[in-house]
């Protein structure tokens, strides 16, 4: 039996014996180099944005690792230490990625590429000096994420006058307008501002708010009386009697006032209201004629004989008036309009010298009548009409005759 098991085994050859045993050896040598090719990678901890990734690598450089990984490195972004660097056993590599910030920087808008972790970052690397007044939104705190919009202006001083106060005040306003607005300064419908509010600001700018005010102002004025006359045939010519005494009248003038920060600029009268009316003076003028007086009656001759004349002359000081002098109503004491009759010829005399209504001829005047009487016209003395102020003066005050015409 145990023969016959003996013929039933296979025989392997020497042959294949070698075979098999080359076989072997090769696999035991590739097992052998494997272990020996993964365990001399290098162990490499790599940071990506603040995320680790730890990597086994036989590249040499760190660009050839970036390159193994399939990672692709930007032209902006940072990687620690350079691409260049050779990799070395328990290596960390920081890879920060940049993201693309649309900065807009006094109004003016550029796209910038930034590792930066957050805006404070941001402002630095772009070399701006933020002050505290400065605006940047979002906040410098805000961390920088990808697309992001940074808006940047620097703050200037402006002067602000306003409700009796100056002061200066930081902004970063663009216009009159928005400085108003931010700093929360309200106007009135009426109110002004200079500049206008569509100017546009710059540093030093001084703006000006004017409170303006439209008010209603009455005021009581007086109503001068007139003086009426009227002929008295009981009256001698010359002599006069107040019949009514005058009264003058109330008007109340509202005025529509324009103020601006409390001081009047404008006046304009909208409406007059009547509150008692005028009341005039009446006088009385005599008209029956007085006795003959002869006042130095001078007479003339010819080669025919003598006669008696008919005029007398008296030497008098004379002065002149206007209708509108001080205190003048510009009507006589005997009814005569002087504001309508300008250039008409009129005297103030004393009624005592010169009775009222008598025709006189004054010396460098001419042929007037004695139409009015004056507080300072005593004896001697008369007060010649002229139309104008400066007719008046080169008047001024002489000596002249005056002849009475019968």
């Amino acid at each position: 039996m145990e023969t016959t098991r003996s013929r039933l085994l296979p025989v392997i050859s020497f042959r294949e014996k070698l075979v098999i045993s080359i076989v072997s050896l090769i696999l035991f040598a590739g097992v052998i180099t494997y272990a020996v090719y993964e365990t001399t990678k290098a162990t490499v901890t790599i940071s990506i944005d603040g995320e680790d990734v730890t990597v086994q690598t036989h590249a040499s450089t760190v660009a050839e690792l970036m390159k193994e990984q399939e990672w692709e490195v930007q032209e902006y972004d940072s990687v620690e230490p350079e691409l260049g660097s050779e990799i070395s056993g328990n290596m960390t590599i920081a890879w920060d990625q940049a993201k693309k910030v649309y900065v807009t920087i006094q109004g003016h808008e550029e796209k910038v590429w930034t590792t930066a972790d957050n805006v404070e970052q941001l402002i630095h690397e772009l070399n701006i000096e933020y002050k505290e007044h400065d605006f940047i939104a979002p906040a410098v705190s805000e961390e920088i994420t990808d697309r992001m919009n940074l808006i940047y202006e620097s703050a200037f001083l402006v002067e602000l006058a306003s409700d009796g106060e100056q002061q200066e005040l930081w902004t970063t306003s663009t216009t009159v307008a928005d400085f108003l607005e931010r700093e929360s300064v309200t106007l009135g419908e009426l109110d002004r501002v200079e500049p206008a509010m569509e100017t546009r600001l710059d540093k030093e700018s001084e703006i000006k708010v004017i409170r303006v005010e439209k008010v209603t102002d009455v005021v009581e004025e007086a109503v001068a009386f007139g003086t009426v006359t009227q002929k008295d045939n009981e009256l001698r010519v010359g002599n006069e009697k107040v019949v009514q005494s005058g009264e003058e009248g109330k008007v109340n003038k509202h005025y529509e006032v324009i103020l601006e920060d409390g001081e009047e600029v404008s006046r304009e009268l909208v409406k007059s209201e009547t509150v008692k009316d005028s009341k005039d003076r009446i006088v009385a003028v005599g008209t029956q004629p007085a006795p003959t007086v002869s006042r130095g009656a001078s007479t003339s001759s010819s080669s025919g004989g003598s006669s008696q004349s008919n005029e007398h002359t008296l030497t008098v000081t004379a002065t002149a008036y206007t209708a509108g002098c001080t205190g003048c109503s510009g009507v006589t004491a005997t009814g005569i309009n002087l504001n309508n009759n300008r250039n008409m010829k009129v005297i103030a005399v004393d009624p005592s010298v010169i009775p009222l209504g008598t025709r006189v001829h004054v010396e460098g005047y001419g042929e007037a009548v004695a139409g009015d009487t004056g507080g300072a016209i005593k004896g001697n003395k008369i007060d010649v009409h002229v139309p104008t102020k400066s007719d008046a003066l080169r008047w001024g005050r002489k000596t002249v005759k005056v002849t009475i015409i019968k």
